[in-house]
């Protein structure tokens, strides 16, 4: 029965739209990407991955870690503040943007070991963590798995499975499409990817109007229209139980360097700062009035300036990265 109801509901998903496929996988021209002067994208080969992702900057080192429904793109007007005097890094996460989709590895933990070998590679040996929805969650996983290399952390409203009551987030109702994943979900989203994407930039929003904005949405609907990408995407989700796992083990040691926890009011708001408390020493926890779960495009003026006086908190004497890793990551 549950086979023949699987058949029937990808046959439905082939009839209501034309060129779809039960992978979700077509093929879809990305829009150009127009980036600030002094950023540069490229590409590394980083274990099974090619992992693309833009540079600008000399300085200490930050990483900035995008979340879902969205690409490194998002932190274009974060990396234009911060370039001015710190070496940044935003890739495209496994699976994401121009980064290659392998069938696995879309648990946290394997995700932030991909950054960290990106980072290695350019020969930074210390550097900030900033990380957005699912990017915190793989910015927690390498400030744990690797404390030695992380100066401090920002985590931007989402939750952290598997620590605390993260279970009344993973089974709240509206948040449905942490479940939403397998063979039926790809068709049924395939070949409409964007309007599947509108409820997250919409629903997740204090106001639609003041979300994510048109040009952002096109770039990010193509991204997520390539093949694989819909799949890997859903794996992100698919990966919280054994995310859970790993987190409870790491929350055994609790992160020693300072995190700041930024949440939007209508969105995670306090749930993100409580857990933080709970596998962290050193939390400063804000909550923005009034905006949800889109800080980077909702709050912009009060967050941009916020992680930058963060970040700048560390000094160059803290960070103490590489000559080498600098003039490695300015050459590519």
């Amino acid at each position: 029965m549950k086979t023949r109801m699987r058949a029937m509901a990808v046959a439905l998903a082939a009839m209501l739209g034309t060129g779809c496929s039960t992978s979700g996988e077509r093929t879809t021209a990305a829009p150009h990407e127009t980036l600030p002067a002094g950023c540069e994208a490229r590409v590394a080969r980083v274990g099974d991955v090619d992992v693309r992702y833009l540079v600008a900057g000399k300085g200490d080192a930050v990483v900035l870690l995008h979340g879902y429904a969205q690409t490194s793109h998002m932190w274009l007007p974060l990396i234009e503040v911060l370039s001015r005097d710190h070496l940044v890094i935003a890739p495209d996460l496994r699976g994401a943007g121009g980064s290659s989709r392998p069938e696995s590895g879309y648990d946290k933990k394997t995700m932030a070991a991909d950054v960290h070998a990106l980072v290695r590679s350019l020969g930074i040996e210390r550097a900030a963590i900033v990380g957005h929805d699912i990017g915190l969650m793989v910015a927690y996983a390498y400030a744990a798995q690797f404390p030695a290399a992380t100066e401090r952390v920002v985590l931007m409203d989402a939750f952290l499975p598997g620590i605390g009551e993260w279970k009344d987030v993973w089974l709240m109702r509206d948040l449905w499409h942490f479940h939403f994943h397998g063979e039926v979900p790809l068709a049924l989203v395939a070949g409409r990817e964007r309007i599947y994407l509108e409820h997250f930039w919409n629903d997740f929003a204090a106001d639609r109007s003041h979300s994510v904005s048109e040009a952002d949405r096109v770039l990010y609907a193509a991204a997520y229209s390539q093949p694989g990408a819909m799949r890997a995407g859903f794996e992100y989700f698919r990966a919280f139980e054994q995310d859970a796992r790993d987190f409870a083990a790491m929350a055994q040691q609790p992160l020693s360097m300072p995190v700041l926890v930024i949440s939007g009011e209508k969105a995670s708001g306090q749930v993100l700062v409580t857990q933080t408390r709970l596998v962290a020493k050193d939390v400063r926890g804000e909550v923005v009035p009034g905006v949800g779960h889109w800080l980077m495009d909702e709050a912009r003026q009060s967050v941009v300036p916020r992680i930058a006086a963060f970040v700048a908190e560390a000094g160059p004497a803290a960070m103490q990265p590489t000559n080498t890793g600098a003039a490695r990551a300015s050459r590519g």
